[in-house]
């Protein structure tokens, strides 16, 4: 079993940066780790994937540029460092570990989530 424990959302003016945490208890070892995002009145949307070893980096295009996605296996966890942020980007930011990277692109699909954090941006 693998849990997912996010952090660093928060209210930020348009045009800055955030970079946020998911920090995994369990055994994620191969595993695919991502983040998700749903802002209020859609539905949850890709944004990031990273391998297991970090070498193969997945973007949605909405972030494409502006935002990287890391990971650090001692600390278990992955990171999302997000800039020139657009009030666009006001969702709830949800982490995501799964063996397989097509299940990022069929969110319903996918192992294991966390409970999200809040990214608000003000213009």
């Amino acid at each position: 079993q693998v849990q997912l424990v996010e952090s660093g959302g928060g209210l930020v003016q348009a045009g800055g940066s955030l970079r946020l945490s998911c920090a995994a208890s369990g055994r994620t070892f191969g595993y695919f780790m991502g983040w998700f995002r749903q802002a209020p009145g859609k539905e949850r949307e890709f944004v990031a994937a990273i391998s297991w070893g970090g070498v193969n980096t997945y973007y949605a295009d909405s972030v494409k540029g502006r935002s990287t996605i890391s990971r650090d296996n001692a600390k278990n966890t992955v990171y999302l460092q997000m800039s020139s942020l657009k009030p666009e980007d006001t969702a709830v930011y949800y982490c995501a570990a799964d063996q397989r990277i097509e299940d990022f692109f069929h969110a319903d699909g996918l192992q294991y989530w966390g409970k999200g954090t809040l990214v608000t941006v003000s213009s």
